[in-house]
């Protein structure tokens, strides 16, 4: 087993810097948007850790082919992190409560 942690990378695509948090098994269980820079995407790492330890903050959603999944917001509404989708709701929980537990202490590797 591997530490959890925010993984922050370039797309090659579009040159934007994302990031995604990984659970303790590997999984991804939030990723965030595209930010122009890296400074951008490590402030919105930060907001994440801040953000995750309210309840109020995540949204829980339902895809159109049935899936589930929920959006981290920051203080002023704005989404700054989805989950993976989910076949369950209660595989769903299990993901924001894996994002409340660790998002707060998970390191930051750079990959770009």
């Amino acid at each position: 087993m591997q530490n959890p942690k925010f993984q922050v990378f370039r797309s090659t695509s579009n040159q934007e810097f994302y990031y995604r948090l990984k659970a303790k098994n590997g999984e991804n269980i939030l990723s965030g948007e595209g930010y122009t820079t890296k400074q951008s995407c490590l402030n919105g790492i930060q907001s994440v850790k801040t953000n995750s330890q309210y309840d109020s903050r995540y949204e829980n959603r339902k895809s159109i082919n049935d899936q589930y999944y929920f959006n981290l917001k920051a203080s002023n509404g704005e989404i700054i992190g989805t989950s993976e989708m989910y076949t369950t709701t209660s595989a769903r929980d299990n993901g924001k409560a894996a994002v409340k537990s660790v998002a707060p202490g998970a390191d930051i590797e750079e990959l770009a």
